[in-house]
């Protein structure tokens, strides 16, 4: 079976291999900046409480995010936005994960800054069996510590590839979460965290279902 991160990689050898240099260097440079701030280390981890949040759903409806945990251990993923195609590689691993995440009792949650429309197709492009959530503002994900503002070199270069994130996002704030999937059991601890402020690094799902 493929792996995520081997899907992961043969897109960015070619996103790269497509694109002009100095945009790649812009890319690179700035992941690298952002992981040397050390958000990552700093985000909500493992033994942690995760935050109470009300989120909304794809159709708009309110969801209760300490209600929806008592059913059970819950995988949280932090989605970037539909735009993102290394969210996408990510959010269809855990679609094909979920038999496995289902036989183990636990549930699947994404959520996203975007607003509800933009979560609506996500859940119907990917043919989605759990939901995306929007965390509007980024709310939940700055109390976890995940969020950043993108730099003006960001802006541009994610203009140019048609990401207006305002227009995803329904703000002008220009701020994204950083990639985090949690595992979080009923009483709300969290039991498992992936936190990485490189974009292109995320969760394997088998070893995420491992530590169910």
């Amino acid at each position: 079976m493929t792996t995520l991160s081997a899907e992961i990689q043969s897109f960015r050898e070619q996103f790269m291999a497509n694109v002009p240099d100095e945009v790649v260097q812009t890319l690179l440079g700035e992941t690298e900046k952002l992981v040397a701030t050390g958000i990552a280390e700093r985000a909500l981890g493992v033994g942690d409480k995760f935050p109470d949040a009300e989120l909304i759903d794809a159709h708009g409806s309110d969801v209760s995010l300490g209600e929806l945990l008592k059913n059970g251990p819950t995988i949280i993923n932090f989605y970037r936005g539909e735009w993102c195609p290394y969210c996408n590689l990510e959010i269809n691993a855990f679609q094909r994960a979920l038999p496995d995440i289902r036989a183990k009792e636990a549930q699947m949650v994404a959520i996203s800054p975007q607003v509800p429309d933009k979560s609506l197709t996500v859940e119907e492009k990917h043919n989605l069996e759990f939901p995306v959530l929007s965390d509007i503002g980024n709310k939940l994900a700055r109390d976890l510590g995940l969020v950043f503002d993108l730099s003006e070199a960001l802006k541009v270069a994610y203009a140019n590839f048609g990401f207006p994130l305002p227009d995803y996002n329904g703000d002008e704030s220009w701020t994204l979460p950083i990639p985090a999937t949690y595992v979080v059991d009923k009483n709300g601890l969290i039991t498992y965290s992936f936190v990485d402020a490189d974009y292109s690094q995320r969760a394997e799902p088998e070893e995420v279902l491992a530590s169910i």
